[in-house]
């Protein structure tokens, strides 16, 4: 990267637009008035992961014929008590956990029981407790809280932006691109066509401001996301560390926003899923490089973040005939940052004996994934936790906040 970067927002302004400069000066005082100081990002790993295998719970007596063939060897995971543990890939989770800011949520699913990727993602993301009942998504009705200084806050990383960003309340996105933005001059003719809009310079504005700072943060990287499935793949552990470093800088920047959705795809292991090597071992490589990445750039502001990394649903238990695993039931998230406490696995063990799995077939689902974000929405964000259950989690009245979660402020 040359020693001098132009950014777009200077370079517009340097064209003599007046009312590009009143734009810009606008977003940032806005920015600087954000109604929440605290970071949340949502990593929505697509194609439902299997929980077993990132957090296998070694210390149960059934677990090593349950999983028929795809239990993990000693040596290819490292304890994180006395019968969790977590799979060698993690080594960035595992220091985090050990230092209190991470913590894993196991034997944990959404409302869903069937094993339809589509519908079980548009539960996830809309936060409702069927498939395609709310039409908007449960980050987005969580914005919404925030009243009418919210435009700024929320960032969609990829190509599109998911449903449990969709809604009312407009949101912001970036997705790492060899191309970036368009050529100056068109950007001079966009905000002289957009000046007497306030709606589209300020959505200009934001672009430019959330561009400039991530392409500082790539440094003339080439990282390109890849489309896979109901998500976005990087290619490798340096791509994905590059692109969560850009994310990171996006997060802790004062004019930048507050909450994010990174979609990841490419869990989806029907066959040769592998155990101590292999496509999830490597998947998981790259979403521990993600959460390393995330902490290092968000810096100072790692201490008021919060990660939530979770999946539509798990996979069965054993293992099929192909090396992998079919689509399951519950699985585990992962809960990382600052603002958590951390150093401990979140379960209600339901055991993996025969007569315990989910039609005989699943691990059975012990805790609601609304339970975990109502606490992060209240707790840490700071919304009444009356208008999460009623507003945000309609229906959710049995799925109570888990208290404890969150480091009080």
């Amino acid at each position: 990267m040359d020693d001098i970067i132009l950014s777009r927002r200077k370079l517009l302004m340097g064209a003599g637009c007046i009312a590009a400069t009143t734009m810009f000066s606008g977003i940032r005082i806005a920015f600087a008035d954000a109604p929440v100081d605290q970071r949340f990002v949502f990593i929505i790993l697509h194609g439902a992961m299997d929980g077993l295998n990132a957090i296998p719970p070694y210390g149960d007596k059934a677990y090593q014929d349950a999983r028929n063939g795809i239990a993990l060897p000693a040596s290819a995971y490292t304890p994180l008590d006395n019968f969790f543990g977590a799979h060698k890939s993690f080594a960035g989770f595992t220091d985090m956990f050990r230092n209190g800011e991470a913590a894993a949520i196991q034997a944990v699913s959404t409302p869903y029981r069937e094993r339809s990727h589509f519908d079980a993602q548009n539960v996830l993301e809309s936060g409702g407790t069927q498939p395609h009942g709310l039409n908007d998504g449960w980050l987005n009705r969580a914005l919404a809280l925030y009243g009418p200084r919210t435009n700024a806050l929320g960032l969609a990383v990829g190509q599109t932006i998911p449903l449990t960003l969709q809604g009312d309340i407009p949101v912001g996105t970036w997705a790492p691109s060899a191309q970036g933005l368009p050529d100056d001059a068109l950007m001079i003719s966009l905000n002289r066509l957009y000046q007497h809009d306030p709606l589209l310079h300020t959505a200009l504005a934001q672009a430019v401001d959330v561009h400039d700072i991530a392409d500082e943060a790539m440094s003339g990287s080439d990282v390109m996301l890849k489309k896979n499935g109901g998500g976005m793949r990087l290619q490798n552990r340096d791509a994905m560390s590059k692109t969560v470093t850009a994310v990171g800088k996006i997060l802790s920047d004062p004019n930048g926003p507050r909450i994010a959705t990174i979609e990841l795809g490419g869990w989806d292991t029907h066959a040769q899923q592998g155990t101590e090597a292999g496509n999830l071992a490597n998947n998981f490589a790259a979403l521990d490089a993600g959460f390393s990445a995330l902490k290092a750039s968000l810096g100072e502001h790692w201490k008021k973040t919060v990660v939530l990394a979770a999946t539509e649903f798990g996979r069965t238990v054993a293992q099929n005939g192909t090396g992998g695993t079919d689509h399951g039931t519950a699985s585990c998230a992962f809960l990382l940052g600052g603002a958590i406490n951390g150093g401990r696995v979140y379960s209600r063990w339901p055991g993996l004996d025969k007569t315990k799995l989910y039609q005989n077939r699943d691990l059975l689902p012990t805790t609601d994934l609304r339970q975990v974000a109502k606490a992060i929405l209240s707790d840490h964000l700071g919304l009444p936790a009356a208008d999460v259950d009623a507003r945000i989690f309609p229906g959710s009245d049995a799925a109570r906040a888990i208290t404890g979660m969150i480091r009080p402020t």
